[in-house]
């Protein structure tokens, strides 16, 4: 079978059902109580266009998403490690600006590596603690959904031929991971990434689209392109957080508007051919 027939999550599942990977299911990697760890890798042509974004604005893009998933897990960053592929012809200033940019994220670079390639990627690990991480399997009945801010801006600026910088949202992480039962970021679309959270806590996700706030400019049909990087999360307590839904008794996801069922796309790798 090939990846465009598997898709990254029947990937995923393949390796955990072959017993080459475990407990790979959260936005990060929970290694001992409190330490969590995550990667995520930016590849020109497929998450990046350097005629969309500037060498800077794409490296606080790789650090911020990676913080992001850090966020997700309720933990705060405390380092970066960075691999970077770069052609050889790459002038040093593009490179300089790169770091600065991931600089402006707030979390130091302690290490990593770089090497040659025929095209720039860009893996950044993200090291982090948390006094406690909600995962995806927690949702139960009764939990409310709650979003930490606005969304559909990505698509909307995808739209008009630029991209946007991700928000931090690891305060507002924190906060929640004190009392939800399950939390991620939304990188890969609304629908996709509640999915997520249905799945692995077993239990069905219902989503009322008149209830989503709108980022300026964007539609519904903007929350199927992801990288909104805002927080989704299951909880008993939304606090100040807008609420969108709620945890019910089934599986899967229910998305309405105004009492009306609709469908969201939702991005996931090998499955869509189109660079962003």
């Amino acid at each position: 079978m090939r990846l465009s027939e598997l898709g990254e999550l029947g990937l995923l599942a393949e390796l955990e059902r072959r017993g080459l990977a475990e407990r790979i299911e959260d936005d990060a990697a929970e290694l001992e109580p409190g330490l969590v760890v995550t990667q995520d890798s930016l590849v020109e042509g497929v998450h990046f266009r350097f005629d969309l974004l500037s060498w800077r604005e794409l490296g606080f893009r790789a650090a911020a998403v990676n913080i992001s998933d850090l966020a997700a897990s309720g933990a705060r960053p405390e380092a970066l490690l960075v691999s970077l592929g770069l052609p050889g012809e790459t002038d040093l200033d593009d490179v300089l600006a790169f770091y600065a940019g991931i600089a402006e994220a707030g979390v130091a670079v302690r290490g990593g590596d770089t090497t040659e390639a025929a095209s720039v990627f860009a893996a950044v690990t993200a090291i982090g603690r948390a006094e406690r991480v909600p995962g995806r399997s927690g949702a139960r009945p009764g939990d409310v959904l709650v979003v930490t801010g606005p969304l559909g801006a990505a698509g909307a600026a995808f739209r008009e031929g630029r991209f946007v910088r991700p928000p931090s949202r690891v305060e507002e992480g924190v906060e929640l991971a004190r009392d939800a039962h399950a939390m991620l970021d939304l990188s890969d679309g609304l629908a996709r990434d509640a999915e997520h959270i249905a799945a692995r806590s077993e239990c069905r996700l219902t989503i009322e689209l008149e209830q989503v706030p709108l980022a300026p400019g964007a539609t519904h049909e903007d929350l199927g392109f992801g990288e909104d990087y805002e927080l989704l999360a299951a909880t008993p307590d939304p606090r100040e957080f807008t609420v969108i839904g709620r945890c019910e008794p089934g599986s899967g996801v229910k998305i309405r508007l105004e009492g009306r069922p609709v469908a969201l796309s939702g991005w996931e790798h090998f499955r869509l051919r189109e660079a962003r």
